[in-house]
């Protein structure tokens, strides 16, 4: 069954799961999309347009609470300060392009065959590696403010909301912010801060490619191939990874230009939604129209008045959540080791050499199995 099949069969419903499962993707939405823009030149405001107008869309588009986050191996790098807005802007417009012609040539599969889920995990590591050193750097500037923020998290897992644990840090984060600056007067976003051509042309460089090549890994295996499977689970419904690629493409092909921020599909989202109650893409349009609500009173004064310590303990709790993932793995040590040399060089020369070893481990256990 396929997209429109799907989402004639579920509807939209609007129930009370769709307002608590909105939650469920606003977890790992929230704190990268408020440390891009606090860290980086993304604006929060067109990046919450895009989240906004893009849950909607493909919420009422498959009929089921599909997730849309940020594509985190970009933003991690961007965060870090590895990546500047131009060259952010111009992976995510390639990834666009690659995503959308893989979907549509139906040539999923077999891209995912050469990378390996002990490779993709590796470059979760990874990630999570780059936003726990960032988070730190961030935390030790106030490190009581800091604490405060991983009190906020704990409690948050005490009361059994741990994967909610970071945005309850971001909500108290903005709710210093209003304390401090006041309540913002609402204004309009303005003109996108697209990047001139000589800003792209500039941005054609080697950390440009380490970061389309690291997030495509990331993006085939857990933005696609792992949703897709994840909707056949919790949803019985038959979404391919080649619908969701293609999605995703044009997803970024329209945002980027309009100031959004590279986006994907991501199996956590779903899955967070499912948890929180979200059964149909009423959640999608509830957390869309959340999201564009808070667009006129996304200002720099508010922004400004955030809590940067408090960021660092947001991004240290993430960067948790993600690097965990290698626990999974089918070769935890090549995943952890894929990590460590994507910290000791870049993502790029840690996904490629993974790539080698993983091929490598596997004809050596072929041949072990043959003897």
């Amino acid at each position: 069954m396929g997209i429109v099949g799907a989402a004639r069969r579920r509807g939209i419903e609007f129930g009370p799961g769709a307002l608590t499962g909105a939650i469920g993707d606003s977890i790992t939405v929230i704190p990268l999309v408020v440390a891009l823009a606090l860290l980086t030149d993304v604006s929060l405001p067109h990046a919450l347009v895009g989240f906004g107008v893009f849950q909607v869309v493909w919420g009422v588009r498959y009929g089921l609470p599909v997730s849309v986050e940020p594509m985190k191996a970009l933003a991690a790098l961007a965060i870090a300060g590895a990546l500047t807005y131009a060259e952010l802007a111009l992976a995510g417009l390639i990834l666009g392009v690659l995503l959308l012609a893989i979907g549509l040539s139906g040539t999923l599969a077999r891209v995912e065959r050469w990378i390996g889920e002990p490779v993709i995990r590796g470059v979760q590591f990874a990630v999570g590696l780059i936003l726990l050193q960032t988070g730190v750097d961030l935390a030790l500037g106030d490190p009581v403010l800091a604490a405060v923020g991983v009190g906020i998290a704990a409690l948050a897992a005490l009361a059994g909301h741990r994967k909610a644990s970071a945005l309850a840090v971001a909500v108290a984060g903005v709710a210093i912010a209003v304390a401090t600056a006041g309540v913002p007067a609402p204004q309009w976003p303005g003109s996108p801060p697209t990047p001139s051509l000589s800003a792209f042309s500039a941005a054609v460089t080697r950390r440009t490619a380490d970061g389309v090549v690291a997030q495509l890994a990331m993006t085939i295996g857990n933005a696609a191939l792992a949703t897709s499977l994840l909707f056949a689970d919790l949803f019985d419904a038959e979404v391919t990874p080649d619908e969701l690629s293609a999605s995703m493409g044009a997803t970024n092909l329209l945002a980027v230009p309009l100031g959004g921020i590279p986006m994907c599909h991501g199996c956590d989202g779903v899955a967070g939604k499912h948890a929180f109650g979200a059964r149909t893409g009423g959640a999608n349009v509830v957390l869309g129209a959340g999201y564009l609500l808070a667009v006129p009173f996304a200002t720099p004064a508010l922004l400004g008045a955030f809590p940067v310590a408090m960021l660092g303990a947001l991004l240290a709790i993430v960067a948790v959540s993600l690097a965990r993932n290698a626990l999974d793995s089918e070769n935890v040590a090549l995943s952890v080791a894929i990590g460590l040399v994507a910290l000791a060089t870049n993502l790029g020369v840690a996904f490629l050499l993974g790539i080698v070893a993983h091929l490598a481990w596997e004809r050596v256990g072929s041949t072990d199995d043959g003897l």
